[in-house]
């Protein structure tokens, strides 16, 4: 017989949920719950079920050199001063700035619909970076647990539904505006086409943004989202895309500068390549 099930929580719609998927056991679930991605690897079309509370917490891969190791290499940054995320997984390496709090490489963050009893993602990301993780807290169902909602987060997804690169940017950026901030209003979407897009490492692909404008706000940390993704092939042949997406016209929003300077890093991940560095040259 299974472990029981957890008591259910009201989701605040912008709460992304992180959980560990290598292991099977919840490490941080906001105000979704316990939850656990059984074989997820950042893959839309993966199910979320409920689960037991774990028993133990993993940590993000911060500053710890060694921890930082643990992602199974990729090259060091190439903006001095940024640190290096890693997805082994699906191929992919890119940097952000040394504000950034790196998740552990098995760590997923997803979005569900809110009225899903199985919390079947809508889209999910891998090994994600987070940028001010309690940017915003609230209690709005006052049940006596604060709810923290990120500024930004910035990972990798699996598109292997996908028909195009083109497909996989627009559905992808779409489903993450929708699910964190929007709904379960679908009026207030602005779908930015895709276009070609190529790295300063070469990699080829296509590049979508959507944004939200004045979706209905039912509590306190509820804002507009925006999401800017690049999809491409991996050297496996499979469409992945990397996404950032974050609150949307508000001073501390991310600028267009730094997620444009986040996106020129995007590469493909050289098995090899040795332990991954910070931009201090640590290892």
């Amino acid at each position: 017989m299974g472990a029981p099930e957890p008591p259910r929580r009201p989701r605040n719609r912008t709460t992304i949920a992180v959980v560990a998927a290598a292991t099977a056991v919840v490490l941080a679930a906001g105000a979704t719950g316990f939850l656990v991605l059984r074989g997820n690897d950042g893959d839309t079309e993966q199910d979320a079920k409920p689960a037991a509370k774990a028993s133990s917490k993993a940590s993000p891969d911060t500053d710890d050199p060694d921890r930082s190791a643990s992602n199974g290499g990729g090259s060091g940054p190439l903006i001095p001063g940024w640190k290096t995320v890693v997805n082994a997984k699906k191929g992919v390496t890119f940097d952000v700035p040394a504000s950034w709090a790196r998740q552990s490489p098995d760590w997923v963050s997803y979005v569900a619909e809110d009225d899903d009893p199985d919390e079947k993602p809508l889209v999910a990301m891998m090994a994600p970076a987070v940028l001010e993780e309690k940017w915003c807290s609230s209690d709005d169902d006052k049940d006596g647990t604060q709810e923290d909602t990120p500024l930004a987060s910035t990972g990798t997804t699996g598109n292997r539904s996908a028909e195009s690169t083109a497909d996989a940017a627009e559905s992808t950026a779409k489903k993450w505006v929708y699910g964190a901030y929007t709904q379960p209003d679908r009026t207030h979407l602005d779908l930015g086409k895709a276009e070609p897009y190529r790295t300063k490492a070469g990699v080829e692909g296509s590049l979508a943004t959507v944004t939200s404008s004045g979706a209905p706000k039912q509590g306190k940390c509820d804002s507009d989202g925006k999401a800017t993704t690049f999809a491409f092939e991996n050297a496996q042949g499979d469409f992945v895309s990397w996404t950032l997406i974050g609150v949307h016209g508000v001073p501390d929003e991310v600028s267009d500068a730094t997620v444009a300077k986040i996106l020129s890093t995007v590469r493909l991940f050289k098995e090899g390549d040795g332990r991954q560095q910070d931009g201090d040259g640590r290892q």
